[in-house]
């Protein structure tokens, strides 16, 4: 029989490497002895401080108490994100997450809607969407505290300092057995069989040996690209911004439970708050604007006090050719970079960790578990690539070389595919790689005004009265559901007073 796995070897820290370490000793438990390599001579990008509701089945998954969470990060809560000067300057809309109204006679709301449209009807979509209009309102809090009735419960995830919560993961990984060794790799080791990794060395002198390394060592990729020549898929075809500057700056108020990222002359804007301070920065294109004018737009654009020099990152958008070979896995930075624009690098880290527990190898390394999870992971970063592209593809900008550039960008043929089918009778993508589903879809094609020319006949199957009233419910529901809940800010600060340790009562 083959042996199994017994060592598993993470190099690199930061928010990547001790979700991975994290998540493989909370499913493997004792079956895996679990050492975590870094340094803290390297600094990490923390760039990331946004994400997806899946982070919060990652945090169950760890039995993390949210109250708890919130207050190590100085986390806050993310309702959607809202778009800024991307269809036309002065013009905004939301991308929510949870549902855009109710489905009824088995077709999707937005068919019935698009019909109200048509017969004058000028409701914005937004306004039945529990989500978008709490996030507008600057309001959350948790189902168990309000009743949202019909139209709840809230869909949401988080901001939180990419560098405190990597620091929340060691606490716990540290508890729980993981071990970390500190030091600079110097030597990635190989040997038999199939000269696979067997181990790194350190500046110390020290080896760490392993059956099998996730490589979260960053940009460089220092087992997957360094040692295994993996290769690289350069996407800035379709993508074309390769550097961006950030900075963080003081907090103000309100406490706005959204991302923002606002269009720029040469790139994109991002604002993410959260409790002790709002993190900023500009994703740009070199070709377009130079380091030094970037860092001073930025700087010119912050809503509070900087609090540090600006920092420039340089990166290709893209990603490794192959994530997994032999027995090195890439995760995080080390297996490609998609521009923040979505907020989806943690969840592809999570995204892998599925992957890579689901497919867990024997030493013999079957290769056909590699080309799974490979074939896998292609899929997952093209269909964010997808999405991502259709931001700067739909824009009506032509104010700026940039702009007139990102209009005539190729499109990908996974894209195209989409756009034809809702175009033709407005249904909207739901592949099985795709991360984002209908709901997201359809608020970034109606955001960015590209309309379909048919719909679904059964939309005419309801009388246009009933259809109103529909319509008219549903606003109602959303109206009821949002004037329940409690100020954003507030709700930070009555969960952070919860988390605080209680004083003992003297007997």
């Amino acid at each position: 029989m083959t042996p199994p796995i017994r060592k598993l070897v993470v190099v690199g820290g930061g928010s990547a490497g001790w979700m991975a370490a994290a998540a493989m000793k909370r499913v493997f438990g004792d079956l895996l002895d679990v050492t975590l390599v870094e340094s803290e001579a390297i600094g990490t990008v923390g760039v990331g401080e946004a994400t997806i509701p899946a982070i919060r089945l990652f945090n169950t998954l760890l039995g993390l108490d949210e109250d708890e969470f919130l207050a190590a990060t100085e986390g806050s809560i993310k309702l959607g994100i809202e778009f800024v000067d991307w269809t036309r300057m002065g013009h905004r809309y939301l991308h929510a997450f949870g549902e855009v109204g109710l489905p009824v006679g088995g077709l999707s709301f937005h068919q019935y809607w698009l019909r109200a449209q048509e017969a004058g009807d000028a409701s914005d979509l937004w306004e039945h969407s529990l989500n978008a209009q709490a996030a507008r309102l600057d309001r959350f809090d948790r189902p168990e505290r309000t009743d949202t009735g019909r139209m709840g419960p809230l869909v949401w995830a988080y901001h939180f300092d990419a560098g405190l919560y990597a620091k929340f993961l060691r606490g716990w990984c540290e508890a729980r057995g993981v071990r970390r060794a500190e030091g600079q790799v110097v030597e990635v080791l190989q040997g038999a069989p199939d000269d696979r990794v067997t181990g790194v060395r350190l500046e110390t002198g020290g080896v760490v040996e392993g059956d099998l390394f996730i490589d979260c060592s960053g940009f460089r990729g220092l087992l997957i690209e360094g040692a295994l020549k993996a290769g690289y898929d350069d996407w800035t075809e379709w993508l074309p911004a390769d550097r961006a500057v950030a900075v963080p700056c003081a907090s103000v108020s309100p406490l706005t439970p959204y991302t923002r990222s606002t269009a720029r002359e040469s790139g994109w804007q991002w604002r993410i708050p959260l409790q002790h301070r709002t993190g900023n920065g500009y994703v740009y294109s070199s070709r377009f604007i130079s380091d030094d004018e970037a860092a001073a737009r930025l700087m010119s654009s912050l809503d509070g006090e900087a609090l540090a020099e600006p920092r420039t990152l340089r990166f290709t958008t893209g990603k490794r050719r192959r994530m997994w070979v032999k027995n090195v896995v890439a995760l995080g930075l080390a297996s490609g970079f998609m521009e923040p624009l979505e907020s989806t690098s943690i969840h592809l880290v999570q995204a892998g960790l599925e992957k890579l527990i689901r497919l867990f190898p024997n030493t013999n390394m079957a290769p056909g578990l590699a080309e799974t999870f490979n074939r896998e992971m292609d899929a997952e970063f093209e269909a964010v690539r997808d999405f991502l592209v259709l931001h700067y593809r739909a824009t009506e900008r032509d104010d700026t070389p940039f702009w007139r550039h990102c209009r005539d960008l190729p499109q990908p043929p996974g894209l195209a595919r989409k756009l034809a089918v809702w175009r033709a009778n407005a249904s909207l993508p739901n592949e099985a790689a795709d991360l984002f589903k209908p709901p997201s879809w359809l608020q970034v094609l109606v955001g960015q005004g590209v309309m379909p020319d048919g719909r679904h006949a059964l939309a005419d199957q309801v009388a246009p009265d009933k259809r109103d009233r529909f319509l008219a419910d549903i606003r109602a529901l959303v109206d009821l559901g949002v004037a329940r809940l409690p100020d954003h800010g507030q709700f930070l600060a009555d969960r952070r007073r919860a988390a605080q340790p209680q004083p003992r009562v003297p007997a």
